[in-house]
């Protein structure tokens, strides 16, 4: 039996195993039972996407040779060749690539199939800065929009207290946050459920009714996606009206709230009390004008409001689903004023919401393996690549290009390393198809992988890559936590399959890079390296990697006895603790939003914002129902799918509420269509009153799988999604869809 971290793909979590081996095989997976499981060093127990990971480590389509396509893109035509051919062919592309475009050409795109230092973009990343650099990115696919908006509230994202502090709140609010089934941190569900005990209320806004609203809430409260915002400004609405803030703290801590507090330059601009009450635009954000909106009752707004605002302290914890729509940033910064108003923050118990990065250093780090510095400084969004494919020369900073004013040339070559978001994973997934179909645009697309995914059927060459048991590897939390797990190598790669570093390397040997690229080390010798960064950093008392391997404990933690509160030093004096934001205030209003003088699409107050597709938009006469792609336990993303224990337990279904499936003359378990002018999805589905109506969820992650007619039929839910991208984060707003639904004809 050997000590594991879960392989390190980016499920919300990171989790101790224990797996068995018999005759080099892994017979059995068990996870953490460590004694002495205490609030203050949990123990890390994994869920059933770990636990059933054999399925996947032995699954019959895990590539293990090299392939070349032979078909067109996207046709999934390949033939099997020799590494060398592979290599040889890789080598001299990136030449050809490098000599007609220049090393700006490159891209190495967002990908989170791993975080174990060995396996994942990073090694690509590596040798691409050495060989002269390539495109870079900033943000994320998962937190775009909240890492962005949340230093325009407090200037950092270090907004979270550690979450051992959760048993001193009296008041939780789940918004928009699902950690049952995504995690967000292992056992971020236990302290929720630790605090529930201690007596805390727990309520859940979400349009489904989540297995956290389940298993961890007192109540329920179903809202409109997308409305977020609408519900907030009405609950500051009804504390400001009921004299229900914190006006010490409001007055003494913040800037904006009204109109004796604007920042200088702004004097005669819009509070944010002016907004509420509808000062300029006549119209005041009551819980009656929000009911409209969000289809939350007003009663329940104005009691939500009056228990938050009065039972104190609170956590409002803000999820990401709810800012990876249209305006994805305003709910961010709304929650983030919710808390200052009712002086939450700064405080045992309290929250001050936003990304919430761990208090007092941000938190794990994730990444420690050594990448250098990237030669080429232009930066574009992640989510941004294929307008970088289509019109590059053409980006600058209006596109939220960074580094230089304006891109050299369009993408020509891409390196996707534990990636499945050029095509599964991002917006309007027939577009991206006829985009990456086009050998003229991307001219080289080079794949990484265990699987032949629906990205890597576009690949020009697809490289097989072993699992995180077959190699060695390190991981910390995933946002929170105290502890270093070590990944040591379990079983031997089967096939031609080598870690991703070791492929690194091999192609650095082809451009004369190796020695560099490697510095002598083996996988093993970058695990001890890495090692050494923890303790001269978060660990000091982290032991050497011989120790850690020969004990078997598989985890160094550092127990929590005195959770750290952020911005405690901010609250206690502010003048000598200031913010890092430009008032050294929490800005209510910002200076910076402002002035950049697009008050429709970015306020300097957060608002609620009508989103471009909506319930309320003429789209909705023909694509009446909002649709979301929620996380789902039978995946990660898309890593996991096709296991079958999963999929046997978590099918893919459309869920749709009877009150919507009874005009449709659709039962439960009838294979319906799913469209709008995006694309189309057939799948089957389940009725459930856990959802609200007017409401759809299609679980996010399913493989593209398209008929001949284009038609998806494992249900992608990305065939629907949109490219189109946030105001001021540049972030995906992949959750703003309107579909229609229908039953299937027989297929």
């Amino acid at each position: 039996m050997i000590r594991t971290g879960c392989p390190a793909h980016n499920c919300g979590g990171r989790c101790l195993l224990k797996v068995f081996v018999r005759d080099g095989v892994i017979v059995r997976i068990e996870t953490d039972d460590r004694p002495g499981d205490t609030v203050a060093d949990p123990q890390l127990r994994a869920c059933v996407r770990g636990r059933a990971y054999r399925k996947r480590q032995y699954h019959p389509d895990r590539l293990m040779h090299p392939l070349k396509r032979v078909g067109k893109r996207g046709e999934g035509k390949f033939e099997r060749i020799s590494w060398d051919e592979a290599l040889d062919r890789i080598a001299s592309e990136f030449e050809r690539v490098k000599k007609a475009y220049g090393n700006s050409a490159f891209y190495v795109p967002y990908g989170t199939g791993s975080y174990n230092q060995i396996n994942g973009r990073q090694t690509a990343q590596r040798l691409m800065n050495l060989y002269g650099g390539s495109l870079g990115f900033y943000n994320s696919y998962s937190w775009a929009a909240i890492s962005a908006a949340t230093p325009t509230v407090y200037g950092t994202a270090v907004t979270g207290n550690q979450r051992q502090d959760w048993l001193n709140a009296k008041y939780i609010l789940m918004w928009s946050w699902n950690p049952a089934e995504m995690r967000d941190g292992t056992n971020s569900e236990y302290f929720v459920q630790k605090a529930r005990e201690k007596g805390a209320r727990v309520v859940c806004i979400d349009p489904r009714m989540t297995l956290s609203a389940v298993a961890l809430a007192d109540e329920w409260i179903p809202i409109r996606p997308g409305t977020d915002a609408a519900m907030m400004s009405a609950m500051a609405y009804v504390m400001v009206d009921e004299k229900l803030t914190d006006a010490d703290f409001v007055r003494t801590h913040c800037v904006g709230f009204d109109e004796t507090q604007m920042p200088a330059g702004a004097e005669g601009a819009e509070s944010y009390k002016d907004y509420l009450f509808g000062t300029r635009d006549g119209v005041a954000k009551t819980p009656e004008w929000a009911e409209s909106i969000c289809g939350v009752p007003r009663a329940t707004i104005a009691r939500i409001a009056r228990e938050y605002a009065t039972t104190k302290p609170g956590v409002l914890y803000q999820g990401y689903g709810m800012q990876r729509r249209a305006y994805g940033e305003q709910a961010v910064r709304a929650g983030c004023v919710l808390a200052a108003i009712t002086g939450n923050v700064g405080v045992p118990g309290g929250w001050a919401s936003g990304i919430a990065l761990q208090a007092p250093d941000g938190g794990p780090f994730w990444l420690v393996f050594p990448v250098g510095e990237n030669p080429v400084k232009a930066i574009i969004p992640s989510f941004l690549w294929t307008e970088a494919v289509l019109r590059g020369k053409d980006m600058g900073e209006a596109d939220g290009v960074r580094g230089v004013p304006k891109l050299a040339t369009d993408i020509k070559c891409i390196w996707a390393v534990a990636c499945n978001a050029l095509i599964n994973q991002h917006g309007n997934v027939n577009r991206t198809a006829r985009i990456l179909a086009d050998e003229k645009k991307v001219e080289f697309l080079l794949v990484q992988d265990n699987f032949l995914t629906p990205t890597a059927k576009f690949a020009d060459i697809v490289l097989p890559v072993c699992t995180q048991f077959e190699t060695w590897g390190l991981e910390d939390g995933w946002k929170y936590g105290d502890e270093v797990i070590l990944m040591p190598k379990i079983v031997e790669p089967p096939g031609e399959t080598k870690s991703d570093y070791r492929i690194c390397s091999e192609i650095a040997a082809r451009l004369g890079l190796e020695k560099t690229y490697t510095e002598e080390r083996t996988e093993r010798d970058w695990v001890a390296w890495s090692l050494d960064r923890y303790r001269q950093s978060r660990f000091p008392g982290v032991p050497s990697l011989d120790e850690l391997e020969n004990s078997n404990a598989g985890i160094y933690s550092v127990p929590v006895t005195k959770p750290a509160v952020a911005f405690a030093d901010f609250r206690r004096d502010p003048a000598k603790h200031p913010l890092p934001t430009p008032s050294g205030k929490i800005e209510i209003f910002s200076k910076r939003l402002h002035d950049m003088g697009r008050p429709a699409e970015i306020p300097a107050v957060p608002k609620y914002i009508q989103e471009w597709e909506s319930p309320f938009g003429p789209e909705a006469a023909k694509y009446p129902l909002s649709a979301i792609g929620h996380h789902y336990l039978s995946r990660v993303h898309s890593t996991l799918e096709g296991v079958d224990w999963l999929e046997e337990a978590f099918p893919q279904r459309l869920f749709i509420n009877p009150v919507d499936a009874g005009p449709r003359k659709i039962k439960n378990g009838d294979r319906v269509k799913i469209w709008n002018d995006r694309g189309a999805v057939v799948v089957k589905c389940r009725l459930t009153p856990r959802i609200m109506p007017g409401v759809v969820a299609l679980p996010q992650g399913a493989w593209w799988t398209p008929d001949a007619k284009g038609v998806d039929r494992r249900g992608s839910v990305n065939v629907l999604s949109s490219e189109r991208w946030t105001p001021l984060a540049f972030g995906n707003a992949q959750h703003t869809i309107m579909v229609q639904v229908e039953k299937a004809e027989a297929a």
